[in-house]
């Protein structure tokens, strides 16, 4: 009943930033970017809550920290560190200058007027729309199976709410309601990770005490020759951490920001809530050890575990029901920030990459928020429909989404922020590159070891980029002086 009640409050609070928002939104600019005016707390815990999903906290945090145990702590500080902390430092301030130097909203814009490239956009676009609106779908599937489980609520009609209230609040206020709500949920998120922690260490004499523990039942539990490699480790903690520095859905806060005095401060905050969150989802993963045992761990009839159960499992055996209303809370929170970051982003693709034409040219009205908000709609009703039916080649492009997005993006992008030399050709190489490796892998070593094919198809094309760039004609001078304008340290935006 108290998590009915929380739900419900929650959802309420969520449409009326929706409506709030829309009052502030009047361009495309605003709708998308919330007009650059964002401060450091906002941008900050917009970045870190779209950073972490339900996925973290109930398939990453049981799978991992049941199979690595306490190793499973080294994914949470390379997110804090690297996904979070180092990208702010590396690239927020040059993507907020050169995006306004090149007056461009999107990761494809971006490209296409850094390189001069007038046909990566359309290309960059429709590996977004393919590949990320697929892994929105995923998200919502996971919401509506948590509310199947949990409050009792059919799939049906529990991914027609999320839908519904996630198409509310971010149709009507955009990027705007986005950051607001995603400062609201992390406050959430913060707060449940941080009593999680507290409440299951104080079960075992404190959290060292636990962790103790937690080592000791992983070395019973998991023999010698089943336990990760350094190499299965380093892969994971690298396509989770430096994968985020080529996600449209990630960089775009970096777009939003007010002005560079922003970037320190918002450094620290979403390090700070980074490390938290994964810290809280990975210990929680880890402590399974210690409440369960290899009869008791949830499994099927076939003695297979059921790693997506772990964590729902120990949360609802080990807490309070108040405390355990919150951290679902803190689960939903998580997704519907990551959801509406994607569906943005996946709209994107095609309301401002794709369609570039918005002004009437009868009337000279501008119909760009509308159209904004009209794919917004659509992409929401498409990703019913995909995780409502699970489509065979959508479930399979789910798989991929991550490895082939970062590993096309990153390159071109990162490189493109600090080096005049790097083309449209090396661009293009690049982001080819990282497409057909992650897909080649994948087809060659399959799911198990995505990671590492994620990982390759990332750095790859950091080698593929500037060497084709070496063999072929720089961007113009004028293109550059434009892009690197104000580039340097202490000149104002």
């Amino acid at each position: 009943m108290v998590g009915i009640i929380f739900l419900v409050v929650f959802l309420v609070l969520m449409t009326c930033i929706g409506i709030w928002g829309m009052r502030k939104t009047k361009t495309l600019g605003d709708f998308f970017l919330g007009g650059r005016t964002l401060g450091p707390w906002v941008s900050a815990v917009a970045y870190g809550t779209s950073y972490f999903s339900a996925v973290v906290f109930i398939g990453f945090a049981g799978t991992q920290g049941w199979q690595f145990g306490l190793t499973s702590l080294w994914i949470a500080v390379g997110n804090g560190v690297i996904g979070a902390g180092a990208a702010w430092l590396v690239l927020a301030r040059r993507t907020r200058t050169m995006t306004q130097n090149l007056d461009a909203m999107t990761m494809p814009e971006f490209l296409q007027e850094r390189y001069g490239a007038k046909h990566l956009k359309p290309i960059a676009a429709s590996l977004i729309f393919l590949f990320l609106l697929p892994y929105s779908a995923s998200v919502f599937k996971g919401l509506g199976h948590l509310f199947e489980k949990v409050f009792g609520i059919p799939y049906d009609v529990a991914l027609l709410v999320m839908i519904a209230f996630t198409g509310i609040y971010l149709i009507l206020g955009g990027y705007f309601a986005i950051a607001v709500t995603d400062f609201i949920q992390g406050i959430i998120m913060f707060t449940g990770a941080a009593l999680l922690i507290l409440v299951l260490s104080g079960q075992g004499g404190g959290y060292f005490e636990m962790a103790g523990k937690a080592a000791e039942a992983y070395r019973l539990h998991i023999a010698a020759d089943q336990r990760p490699t350094a190499l299965t480790v380093f892969s994971l903690v690298f396509m989770t951490s430096f994968g985020t520095w080529g996600l449209p859905q990630m960089t775009q806060k970096f777009y939003a920001i007010r002005n560079e005095a922003v970037i320190p401060k918002a450094t620290i905050v979403t390090t700070v809530f980074s490390l938290m969150i994964g810290f809280a989802a990975y210990s929680t993963g880890a402590f399974s050890h210690v409440f369960f045992d290899l009869s008791t761990v949830p499994q099927n009839e076939a003695g297979v575990i059921l790693y997506d159960l772990i964590v729902p499992t120990l949360l609802t055996e080990r807490l309070p029901q108040l405390l355990l209303a919150l951290i679902l809370l803190l689960v939903l929170s998580a997704s519907m920030s990551t959801l509406s970051s994607l569906v943005l982003v996946s709209s994107s693709s095609i309301a401002i990459d794709l369609y570039p034409v918005r002004i009437d040219a009868k009337t000279g009205k501008d119909h760009s928020v509308a159209m904004m908000r009209f794919l917004s709609l659509i992409f929401i009703i498409i990703s019913y429909f995909i995780s409502r039916f699970q489509i065979g080649i959508i479930v399979y492009l789910m798989s991929l989404s991550w490895g082939v997005v970062s590993g096309s993006f990153a390159a071109p992008y990162v490189l493109g922020l600090y080096s005049k030399r790097i083309t449209k050709q090396g661009a293009y190489a690049g982001l080819l590159s990282g497409v057909l490796v992650m897909i080649l892998l994948f087809l060659l070593w399959g799911p198990s070891r995505s990671p590492l094919a994620a990982s390759l198809a990332i750095v790859i094309p950091f080698i593929v980029t500037p060497l084709v760039s070496a063999f072929t004609v720089p961007p113009e001078k004028k293109l550059l002086d434009k892009a690197f304008s104000k580039i340097r340290k202490g000149e104002p935006l």
